[in-house]
């Protein structure tokens, strides 16, 4: 979970990611325990502030990635 906060990847929410959480029971396929009972919902309307953040975490992680990366060249020199 990024920052350990409980939000998930990108802020979606727990259970969200790898396959592991409610949602993944269908072997990390998209079934879930839905059963078709929940054919529409309307789209999820996010805040400034929740934009803001999800924005934030990514920036994080991409800025650590290209730390690692930097890291990974300085071996092979």
């Amino acid at each position: 979970m990024p920052d350990r906060d409980k939000t998930g990847p990108r802020g979606a929410g727990p259970g969200t990611g790898r396959g592991l959480g409610p949602c993944g029971a269908g072997l990390g396929r998209g079934f879930g325990r839905g059963y078709g009972r929940f054919r529409y919902s309307e789209p999820l309307e996010l805040t400034k502030e929740q934009k803001k953040k999800i924005l934030e975490g990514e920036l994080k992680a991409l800025e650590e990635e290209i730390q690692e990366i930097k890291g990974r060249l300085r071996e092979l020199e």
